[in-house]
């Protein structure tokens, strides 16, 4: 298991979050689960859902801090690859960091360079 994962979230629904007791997203309650990535995993639901959206954040969330249970699944979209489900709100002192996640000029996104280096 990852030290870390990721969640793709708009940076005014992150900023909004804070100062609440956790976050879940608006599809938790018809999913019943938060998507979250592995690291090798953040480009396929970005370049898949996200394309052109220029106000978006990764969060970076430390696995030994959540709370709620942490799943590896296939993914929704048809993949066989398993990603990282949280079974219930993330609570915010997971967060270990906020990192910018602009797409680039035609739309698509690519890791930023912060996360790139540290592979």
């Amino acid at each position: 298991m990852e030290p870390v994962v990721f969640h793709i979230i708009n940076e005014s629904v992150w900023a909004n979050a804070q100062g609440n007791d956790g976050y879940s997203p608006d599809g938790f309650a018809s999913e019943g689960f938060i998507h979250l990535s592995r690291k090798s995993q953040i480009l396929r639901p970005a370049n898949l859902l996200y394309t052109g959206q220029t106000d978006l954040v990764l969060l970076v969330i430390e696995v030994a801090r959540l709370t709620a249970e942490l799943i590896y699944e296939p993914g929704s979209h048809g993949e066989a690859e398993l990603f990282p489900h949280l079974y219930g709100p993330l609570n915010l002192d997971a967060v270990v960091e906020v990192v910018a996640f602009p797409c680039e000029a035609d739309g698509s996104f690519v890791l930023p360079a912060t996360l790139a280096e540290s592979s």
